[in-house]
């Protein structure tokens, strides 16, 4: 497909983060399992249920702007998930919270690539004066940031760092 403008670009992004979101489900949904901690596995539960509202929030926007959420692969999240299999479930820990200092890398890692899209796709919707779309995407920028911060929280106020060290 040839992207000949903003709109081309804000349409693939969206397809784009869908396919992210998607993949980063499966993954943060595995990673709540394998946590130890308990404000860490119920952390992960809340963030799968976050995807899943900001899933369905793009299915409908890609419905109101006539293109199909299953239209794009995001190779950038298959990376990313690829990797938090790798390092967090796959591999071997000599402590639970040294694991659990790993799923929040991991899963953070991920957060942060949505951060990016979303941030772009409220900038386009803006620009192409979608302004629905805009206050919907950045309403789910600000959701995606809240759960990162408390990500972070559990860390190092919540002590998964400190145990880890």
């Amino acid at each position: 497909m040839t992207l000949n403008n903003l709109t081309d670009v804000y349409h693939d992004q969206l397809q784009d983060l869908y396919s992210a979101c998607k993949q980063s489900l499966e993954v943060t949904t595995e990673l709540g399992r394998a946590a130890s901690d308990s404000d860490l596995s119920k952390a992960l539960q809340s963030g799968s249920q976050g995807i899943s509202r900001g899933m369905d929030e793009l299915k409908s926007l890609c419905a109101e702007n006539d293109i199909d959420p299953e239209g794009e692969h995001c190779k950038g999240m298959e990376g990313l998930a690829t990797e938090a299999r790798k390092h967090a479930l796959e591999e071997s820990f000599s402590d639970d919270a040294t694991r659990d200092a790993m799923i929040i890398t991991q899963y953070q890692r991920m957060v942060h690539y949505a951060l990016a899209g979303y941030g772009c796709l409220v900038a386009f919707a803006n620009r192409l004066g979608k302004d629905d779309d805009g206050a919907r995407l950045q309403n789910l920028l600000d959701h995606t940031y809240d759960g990162d911060r408390h990500m972070t929280e559990i860390a190092t106020k919540g002590g998964i760092n400190d145990k880890a060290s």
